[in-house]
């Protein structure tokens, strides 16, 4: 059994819930320190030993040293420490709300919006949004908000309102029971779908990036194909784990960088002979070609299935259009540029 935590980045802090684990047999042998580490990634190595530090953290409902080795299958307890809240303000930004009841809210995240305040993103985020929206969110760590898309990723986020459906809904995503689904436009023609198993960390020499790491965070993504074009691949993505920027670094990782992917992408590719319109709409994209189309959870409360789809937004619309006509345009001549 592995940790009841949310994937790397989904973890919501500024609550003391216990959180419990059992060791898997396969973490016995190793020191205590290096086996939280292991089986609680969203905590760096510092803060996990701060928390045994202060007694924080139980083995079989004892206090334990660092160094104590791990035979499998131990009980262990952990209490985050309670972080800071991050003070922002109600702003009236407008939301695309996709269900809405007491105890959680699904909606549509567009393009362009950050998730949180930040460094460079004080204010006008969705966390803003949603404490206008519902004041009483407040009261809650981050507002509710118990994952994240990236800002220039668009698609569906559930939220949760009360701290009941806090918990269930962290819970659902640490036991994956959260299902997520993105659809996606790469650069390449790829041959069929796959999976991508391959740790990610923070890049050594530029801290705004993830990288591929030896060292990093166990991560898995599986895509498969929808349509091949000449030059760029639509694919359907599904998430495993849910690292920072992981289907970003993984599909580059593999050949396959999105398309406008500012960070990771860097490279236009166009169609040989392709028409004015397609060449510029390719030009145009400057965001990556990312969108969360699917989203499917239990109800934290009354325990229904709920399942949503968004549809791709216009511009990632447009494009798929763009590269499908490309491709009746050059009858033949399908998946011939950019094959890896």
């Amino acid at each position: 059994m592995t940790a009841l935590l949310p994937p790397d980045d989904e973890l919501p802090e500024g609550s003391e819930t216990a959180l419990h684990l059992r060791f898997a047999p396969a973490l016995a042998g190793r020191r205590l320190d290096q086996a939280l580490a292991e089986a609680l990634p969203q905590y760096s190595r510092s803060r996990l030993k701060g928390w045994l530090d202060a007694g924080r953290i139980t083995v079989n409902g004892g206090v334990p040293r660092a160094r104590e080795i791990i035979v499998g299958g131990e009980s262990v307890t952990v209490i985050p420490e309670t972080a800071p809240r991050v003070e922002a303000l109600p702003e009236a930004i407008p939301l695309d709300l996709r269900h809405v009841d007491a105890d959680v809210l699904v909606l549509h995240k567009p393009a362009g919006l950050v998730v949180h305040p930040g460094a460079g993103n004080p204010t006008g985020t969705l966390l803003n949004a949603l404490l206008h929206y519902d004041p009483a969110l407040a009261h809650l760590p981050r507002a509710g908000i118990v994952h994240r898309l990236d800002k220039d990723t668009s698609g569906l986020m559930v939220v949760a309102r009360t701290p009941s459906a806090y918990d269930g809904l962290v819970t659902q995503l640490s036991t994956r029971v959260v299902s997520r689904e993105y659809e996606a436009i790469c650069v390449g023609v790829m041959i069929g779908g796959g999976s991508v198993h391959a740790p990610i960390g923070r890049h050594e020499t530029d801290r705004l990036r993830m990288a591929v790491r030896r060292d990093g965070r166990d991560a898995v993504t599986h895509y498969r194909v929808t349509e091949r074009f000449r030059a760029h691949t639509h694919v359907r993505v599904q998430l495993e784990t849910g690292r920072t920027h992981q289907i970003r670094v993984h599909l580059t990782h593999v050949g396959f960088p999105l398309v406008g992917d500012p960070t990771y992408g860097k490279r236009l590719v166009v169609p040989r002979g392709a028409d004015i319109p397609v060449m510029e709409a390719l030009r145009g994209f400057r965001r990556q070609a990312l969108h969360a189309a699917h989203l499917a959870f239990v109800h934290p409360v009354s325990q229904a299935h709920l399942a949503f789809d968004a549809a791709v937004p216009e511009d990632f619309a447009a494009l798929l259009a763009l590269l499908q006509e490309d491709v009746l345009r050059h009858p033949g001549e399908e998946a011939a540029h950019g094959r890896r």
